[in-house]
């Protein structure tokens, strides 16, 4: 039997480390665990990327028009998921931050499966697209999924722990929810001093205020410790690149803009573990191509014929 992974044995993360902005959440997520129990078995996963989204304050945001059935959980108690459907094919999960009513939350973009890959990779292998026509081989075993492409991307995350619509609310703090949070383990939470370029993302309207809402990251309350600027992780700015870390050593935290976001684009919102190899790429917002309107030739009454 495998050995079971150092990160299970950790607590639960309290409800008071949600109970913060979503940009100090944020950072402070990575590292940590989510796992989610199954009849079929338990998968658990390290979180290498997440995005923060602040409510009412971010065009970018679900909540930014207020409250519908479709967000209702953002407004609700910090530490709560939200579940939710997009492109009419992937879930994507979010875990729920400060106070009820603010909507503040962190969507989970990618993490390092750990525990119960052989499901994980059954249940990728399960929703990847068929082959076209033709190509189908019969008796062909499903393709096997590299490990770090499990959960490299918010809907891959998804697909590999199985979560979906009923799971729309679990409280990730609580003992008996099939979906759980767990911080790194305490030999991980200790990063390298800070150098002249550590410190958060440049304030502005484009980017986190200075102080309260946002900015350096203040010290976890009751979990995994935040990153700060004087003792905690590299924060690189670049949107693409970072120093690669050496294997087994603490990551350090890269930000940039979110991905595929048009709305406060800019913003440097997302956090990643540099260098490391489960983290999406990047990709900016593309506008869908609307179709061209076909003006009828001078004379005619617009009508096309076949």
């Amino acid at each position: 039997m495998p050995a079971r992974d150092s990160h299970l044995d950790e607590p639960l993360l309290p409800r008071a480390f949600f109970a913060r902005p979503a940009l100090e959440v944020a950072p402070a997520l990575l590292g940590c665990v989510i796992e989610h129990e199954t009849p079929d078995g338990l998968v658990a996963a390290v979180l290498t990327e997440v995005e923060a989204y602040e409510g009412a304050a971010d065009p970018a945001s679900h909540a930014y028009r207020g409250r519908s059935a479709r967000n209702a959980v953002m407004f609700g108690p910090p530490g709560h998921a939200y579940v939710y459907f997009t492109y009419g094919m992937h879930f994507c999960v979010n875990l729920v931050c400060l106070v009820e009513g603010t909507a503040s939350a962190v969507l989970l973009r990618a993490g390092r499966v750990v525990e119960g890959v052989p499901l994980a990779s059954r249940r990728r292998a399960a929703a990847a697209p068929r082959l076209p026509r033709g190509e189908d081989i019969a008796g062909t075993p499903p393709r096997r999924q590299q490990e770090r492409d499990l959960a490299r991307g918010p809907a891959r995350l998804c697909q590999a722990l199985g979560i979906g619509r009923p799971l729309d609310g679990a409280d990730v703090c609580g003992p008996g929810s099939p979906l759980r949070v767990r911080p790194a383990p305490a030999s991980r939470r200790d990063g390298p001093p800070s150098s002249g370029r550590d410190g958060p993302p440049s304030s502005g309207r484009d980017g986190p205020p200075s102080s309260g809402r946002g900015g350096a990251p203040s010290s976890g309350r009751g979990g995994a410790p935040s990153p700060s600027i004087t003792n905690g992780p590299h924060i690189d700015n670049d949107p693409h690149r970072g120093t690669d870390p050496p294997i087994g050593s603490h990551p350090h935290i890269s930000a940039g803009p979110r991905v595929g976001v048009s709305a406060a684009a800019r913003r440097p919102w997302r956090f990643w573990l540099t260098g490391d190899p489960t983290v999406s790429p990047y990709r900016a917002h593309v506008p869908r191509a609307r179709p061209k309107a076909v003006s009828p030739p001078d004379g005619q009454d617009g009508t096309m014929h076949r």
